[in-house]
């Protein structure tokens, strides 16, 4: 089992504000006269009304529930997850930076792949930690995560802590649930694995038990970002043991999911055909993406996420295509790690769909 930092042994540190969500049902009764808080719970409001009404200010003038407990209990219904289980952040970036904070402390190693989502490395460096990066396994019809490298390496820097993103952002691929069990189970004992399953919900295979599943030694971060459309609102969840989910809560941000946030959360959850209906949408338009590329010739790779990977011939070319696109107001993504320059990545939206949107790449494709 990977330990925790020395600092974060034993009770303590604890939350010394955790709000009146979670006082309220320590006590298990309502608190209605609210005279300790600072909030600016007199404050009119009168722009805010005006603009947003009434139900907008409710949300504005207080805390949220430091516990998140309404969006933890509706992951919990729909999925099968444990409620102990699961830990909700603001986004799976701030998951990602709350993992660094608690998990590998500074001046540990910590190991990703070469361009996978540069978010981690950004954080693991702000950490103070050494990033050591492993290539991608590349070859025809395959750009992925190399496991046995990550693996070698971990073992070899004596790591604290893995990054994979499966799917993988950017190429798309996805790793076997065997293929995950097998990366843990070959990683030093005493290290992490922090597994980003931001695009989970795009797998054809979604709903299966490994989803479920709590794995010692593995934090996994899923967002509401891509397929609930809620990125603006910044919320995403964590699934591991409770307690490694106990020792995060004490270096978590306690207020940061805002009232607004969990009360549109919790509403889109409650509505959960709205949102396989996306999904089976992005599904769809990605297929159709991929099918057009393909047939101009693209090396288009397997995708489990809601965008398609292009590779390219080499990285000039795609970064000629891509500033080209950007010059004429179209924005793809094309990866700053030299590593992954050659790939260009296009969101499965019905606007990359559109006749002549992307007749820049399209007539470099048929040259």
């Amino acid at each position: 089992m990977p330990r925790y930092p020395d600092h974060l042994q034993g009770d303590g540190p604890s939350n010394p504000f955790p709000g009146i969500k979670v006082l309220e049902r320590r006590l298990g009764r309502e608190i209605p006269h609210r005279l300790g808080s600072n909030e600016g719970l007199d404050m009119p409001h009168r722009a805010l009304r005006a603009h947003f009404g009434d139900a907008m200010v409710e949300h504005a003038y207080c805390y949220g529930d430091a516990e998140v407990l309404g969006v933890r209990r509706r992951v919990s219904a729909q999925q099968g997850i444990p409620l102990d289980a699961l830990l909700v952040d603001a986004g799976a970036d701030s998951l990602i930076a709350l993992a660094l904070r608690g998990l590998a402390p500074m001046g540990t190693t910590v190991i990703a792949s070469a361009g996978t989502y540069p978010t981690f490395g950004y954080f693991a460096q702000g950490q103070g930690c050494e990033l050591v990066e492993a290539d991608y396994d590349e070859g025809p019809g395959h750009l992925a995560p190399d496991l046995a490298a990550l693996q070698r390496l971990a073992h070899e820097r004596k790591a604290r802590l893995v990054y994979l993103a499966n799917p993988d952002n950017p190429t798309g691929h996805l790793h076997s649930d065997a293929a995950i069990r097998k990366l843990r189970a070959g990683l030093p004992e005493d290290c992490w694995l922090l597994l980003d399953e931001a695009y989970h919900d795009f797998r054809a295979d979604a709903e299966a038990p490994f989803s479920r599943e709590v794995l010692p030694g593995v934090v996994r971060l899923r967002t509401l970002s891509k397929a609930h459309g809620m990125a603006g609102m910044r919320i995403g969840y964590a699934i591991a043991e409770p307690e490694t989910l106990a020792v995060l809560m004490k270096v978590r941000i306690h207020y940061a999911v805002s009232t607004l946030t969990q009360a549109a959360a919790e509403v889109v959850l409650d509505h959960p055909e709205e949102t396989r209906a996306h999904i089976e949408a992005v599904c769809e338009r990605r297929e159709r993406l991929a099918e057009h590329f393909r047939s101009l010739g693209a090396d288009v790779l397997p995708s489990a996420t809601n965008f398609i990977g292009i590779r390219m011939a080499n990285a000039d070319l795609a970064k000629r295509i891509h500033a080209e696109l950007l010059e004429a107001g179209k924005l793809i993504a094309r990866p700053a790690h030299p590593g992954l320059g050659h790939v260009l990545r296009i969101t499965a939206v019905e606007d990359a769909l559109v006749p002549g949107r992307l007749s820049i790449l399209e007539r470099t494709l048929s040259s």
